[in-house]
């Protein structure tokens, strides 16, 4: 089983999920940047639980450094001077075309995953040269995924960042507890 399997596919329990509020972006670009409301972590609690001091504010979408494009490894570079957003943030850092992905659809995905806690590469499809597949809405990946690949079109890089209640709350597979989640995804196949 490939490593993601165990890192998104486990579905996090006892989320409660709101609607989908737009967030714009004032750079002048088209990507799209999206906030999805959920439960909130507790404030100041860092990825071992222990209260951390915070930085003031939250981080944005813009705030994360991400390099290469579509198809190449993305590196993924989490900034010292904000605190991981308590809310899911999706960016579209490079557009994709065609259809917007909708429950139901069967997704081929490339992916790269760092912890918040440690800025570390947890993960990434990239590296063993092989994408995961899904199906979107079926409950075989975390929250964070569903909702964050929620209209995304074939050839688009997303940027995801996942707050623990979204991902794997209190820990496991590896993820440690109350951790927030960053992802570059690419989506190599989205039905046309």
């Amino acid at each position: 089983m490939q490593k993601f399997g165990r890192i998104v596919a486990a579905v996090a329990a006892g989320v409660v999920a709101f609607g989908l509020t737009g967030c714009g972006s004032d750079d002048g670009s088209d990507n799209t940047a999206t906030t999805t409301s959920a439960a909130a972590a507790p404030t100041g609690a860092s990825a071992q639980g222990a209260p951390s001091a915070s930085k003031g504010r939250e981080c944005t979408a813009d705030d994360i450094g991400v390099t290469g494009g579509f198809g190449e490894v993305p590196e993924i570079t989490i900034p010292d001077d904000c605190d991981p957003p308590k809310q899911l943030v999706v960016k579209d850092l490079v557009p994709g075309s065609g259809p917007g992905a909708a429950a139901g659809d069967k997704l081929t995905m490339n992916y790269a995953l760092v912890t918040w806690s440690n800025k570390e590469k947890l993960d990434s499809s990239f590296d063993r040269g092989e994408p995961f597949e899904l199906t979107l809405g079926s409950g075989m990946v975390i929250p964070g995924w569903e909702q964050g690949l929620e209209g995304v079109q074939q050839g688009a890089r997303r940027l995801l960042i996942i707050p623990p209640e979204l991902g794997y709350g209190a820990g496991g597979n590896g993820v440690p507890p109350n951790e927030t989640l960053v992802f570059v995804t690419d989506a190599v196949a989205v039905p046309q």
